[in-house]
């Protein structure tokens, strides 16, 4: 199975064995981080440093300013974290190593864009915005991550992208101190807290049906019974059932155009995919889409393969035409949870499941230990 290894140029920079040490592992790609959201990351074998602070989502390269003047909406440039053409220095010091890049690009995921212009956000039917989450019903935020997209995704040494975010993000969010999981939320619940109520989305509703201000009201009776404990009222999934087309068909438009755009940018050959799950009502970093619909507008997915993956991996393989990418995304990092000593038995599984390559999650955060047992797997290819 091919094989390849998520990476940020930080984690190359500055490191002058490190791609060496990559290419010694066996894999013959690396997703290197071109667009990435706000982070703080562990670099356990740099010369010159041990964690990393990306303080704001930015694009790890000089955007342009020809592509973007009279725009509304602008990516930032990252600060001492990924200074100047962060992406292609380190892209430019793999490839002389002898690995294939790809860009891994993070479209709707920005708090920076929510802090600056909230509008922009999601906004839940209790009124409050989730300003990591760009609504991508609105047409500024869709131009916007469109342009992202192929800017960011057709760098110099790049031979293909990596689209992560490129649909509906909403509560769900890994953020600084996080104090929400006082009340467990199963999937409806999280998908109605998920719902956004900004004008953009309102028309939407309309258009199919829904008056937005009761839909308000009945998103908010039906979640009444979960904060005190019990339940989903059994309306919600009628909600989610009458919502779902609207904002099914605004991430398909999305990802069409995005696709689109990198396509028109890069020309034949660049290699598109999509971070996806294959429930269109999920949100996140891997967003839900209809599985025979992405795999008809983009080369392939890349798909969670840890617990409950391989019931993903199959949502996608069973309308999977000839040629289409399924990469399972398999942590090898012990202190995230992954598993590297057991890696041969890992990519056994998610190639049972319908997995035509892997990836490594994610070998700059890995400890020595980790990547040893990478390395001895003989698995990378």
């Amino acid at each position: 199975m091919r094989t390849s290894a998520f990476l940020y140029p930080w984690d190359v920079l500055g490191d002058p064995d490190a791609p060496a040490r990559i290419a010694d592992l066996g894999v013959r790609q690396v997703t290197l981080a071109s667009a990435y959201h706000s982070t703080r990351a562990l670099t356990p074998r740099h010369p010159d440093h041990r964690i990393v602070t990306a303080e704001h989502a930015a694009v790890l390269y000089p955007p342009s300013e020809l592509y973007w003047r009279g725009r509304d909406l602008r990516p930032h440039a990252s600060g001492s974290w990924a200074p100047g053409d962060a992406f292609g220095e380190a892209a430019r010091a793999l490839a002389a190593a002898g690995l294939d890049v790809h860009s891994w690009v993070v479209l709707a995921h920005n708090s920076r864009l929510g802090a600056e212009h909230p509008a922009t956000s999601v906004v839940n039917a209790y009124g409050d915005r989730y300003p990591w989450a760009p609504c991508i019903a609105q047409p500024r935020v869709r131009a916007y991550l469109v342009a992202l997209a192929a800017e960011a995704a057709v760098r110099p040494g790049a031979l293909g992208v990596e689209l992560e975010s490129c649909g509906w993000y909403g509560l769900a969010h890994l953020h600084g101190h996080d104090k929400i999981a006082g009340v467990a939320l199963e999937d409806t619940a999280q998908y109605l807290m998920s719902l956004c109520f900004c004008p953009s989305c309102g028309y939407g509703y309309e258009e199919v049906g829904l008056k937005t201000e009761e839909l308000r009201e009945w998103v908010r009776r039906a979640l009444e019974p979960v904060w005190r404990g019990g339940p989903l009222d059994p309306s919600g999934a009628e909600l989610l059932a009458a919502t779902l087309p609207f904002r099914t068909r605004v991430a398909q438009e999305l990802q069409e155009a995005a696709v689109a755009a990198v396509r028109g940018r890069a020309g034949a050959g660049f290699q598109v995919l999509l971070h996806a799950d294959p429930r269109p009502d999920r949100c996140g970093a891997n967003v839900g889409v209809d599985a025979g619909h992405v795999l008809g507008v983009a080369d392939g997915v890349v798909v969670p393969g840890g617990a409950g993956g391989t019931e993903l991996l199959r949502g996608f393989a069973v309308r999977a035409a000839g040629g289409s990418v399924i990469a399972a995304n398999v942590t090898v990092v012990s202190g995230m949870g992954g598993r590297p000593e057991a890696l041969e038995e890992e990519a056994e599984r998610v190639r049972g499941a319908g997995a035509t390559e892997l990836r490594l999650y994610h070998v700059g955060l890995a400890s020595d230990g980790d990547l040893a047992m990478v390395r001895r797997s003989g698995v990378p290819g």
